[in-house]
């Protein structure tokens, strides 16, 4: 079906950010000719107007609220740095704007509630991109989780392995708790945590331990945990910026297989294994011949399909708040020297409105410039 054959006029929808993400985003819209991308805000002039000619974008913007002030939208893209998600999303909803934001969604608890209740009360929507939700290999995995097919979830691995030099925390927003709200845990680990949440479910307790190894960074550099989820299954989670073999690793071990993704930044079915245990039939776990990657084209899609079909947005989008929890209860539990469990982190005040957390410093030369890169 095409607009031609509808009569339907096109989604007006913009950008906020011109960074290397919003490419991701802008070439997601390009394929879909529901939409029109009718604006971007971006303050760095050069890039704003590269990113403007570059995907034929009639109006350009330095800052978010005067393309809200100019322009009528069905949907905005947050592609900026978290701690600009919350005034931009309020700002979008006030304008009628539906809000699509980048992960992570905001600095803290109380900033992502301030989001969703604004979005409430404007009958706005607004969802954030986990993109390794998606992908045909993924919700095949994860419809045999749902229907027991594989058994009952017994213990996990959970790996996001990456490498950050000095020059990635040279930019101005990062490396400190102010502006890039957390460290690894929080923007980079918080993929496959938020991926392991989507297969196995709720989380009912963490014990986690931050650590600063070698990065010069107000935050951590390495985190460890353990979480215990609410269906009995027990995972042990890591997230570092200092792993020169980069690698982005889900383990699943059940009562009947075991379910493994190993990659980088996304996935696909040639990423995917599952290995039945001895003697058990694994007739119907075949992954999908027709695979479509994880991704931001399969997200932004879904999204677009909500907004063309006047439906909630998908399950792919929404319940950013289940991650953002226990990505909080990783900081907590490191800073109280305790597990930390749903109830606990409910009443957590420092916690719910900040990630600032205790990190065991174990650089040999703390607070120096030698062994940088």
């Amino acid at each position: 079906m095409t607009l031609e054959t509808t009569g339907r006029a096109p989604l007006r929808v913009a950008i906020v950010g011109a960074g290397g993400v919003a490419h991701l985003h802008a070439q997601a819209l390009a394929d879909d000719d529901r939409v029109a991308l009718v604006a971007v805000a971006e303050p760095d002039p050069a890039r704003r107007t590269e990113f403007a000619a570059r995907y034929g974008i009639p109006a350009a913007y330095p800052d978010h609220g005067e393309l809200l002030a100019a322009e009528s939208l069905d949907l905005v893209h947050l592609c900026t740095p978290p701690h600009l998600h919350r005034r931009q999303a309020l700002d979008a909803f006030a304008a009628g704007a539906d809000v699509l934001c980048e992960k992570p969604p905001a600095l803290s608890l109380v900033d992502l509630a301030a989001m969703e209740d604004a979005a409430a009360a404007s009958d706005r929507r607004l969802g954030v991109t986990f993109q390794q939700r998606t992908g045909t290999a993924a919700a095949h995995v994860k419809r045999l989780l749902d229907d027991g097919a594989l058994g009952r979830p017994l213990l996990a691995q959970c790996q996001t392995l990456w490498h950050r030099d000095v020059g990635y925390y040279a930019v101005d927003w990062r490396g400190t708790w102010a502006s890039e709200g957390g460290g690894t845990t929080f923007g980079h680990g918080i993929h496959q945590l938020d991926l392991l949440t989507h297969l196995l479910g709720d989380w009912a307790e963490v014990d986690a331990r931050l650590w600063r190894l070698a990065r010069d960074i107000e935050m951590e550099d390495v985190s460890t945990a353990t979480i215990r989820f609410a269906n009995g299954a027990v995972a042990q989670a890591a997230s570092s910026v200092l792993s020169p073999r980069e690698t982005s690793v889900i383990r699943l071990d059940t009562t009947l297989a075991t379910v493994e993704v190993e990659h980088l930044y996304g996935h696909g079915a040639a990423n995917w294994r599952i290995t039945p245990a001895p003697g058990v039939d694994a007739a119907g776990w075949k992954l999908p011949a027709t695979d479509e990657p994880s991704g931001h084209t399969p997200l932004i899609r879904a999204v677009v399909d909500a907004l063309w079909e006047g439906r909630p947005f998908p399950d792919l989008v929404t319940g950013a708040r289940r991650t953002l929890e226990l990505v909080t209860a990783v900081y907590a539990s490191a800073t109280h020297g305790r597990s930390v469990t749903p109830a606990d982190l409910r009443t957590d005040q420092r916690f719910r409105a900040s990630l600032a957390a205790d990190v065991t410093d174990l650089r040999p030369y703390a607070s120096t410039d030698e062994g940088k890169e």
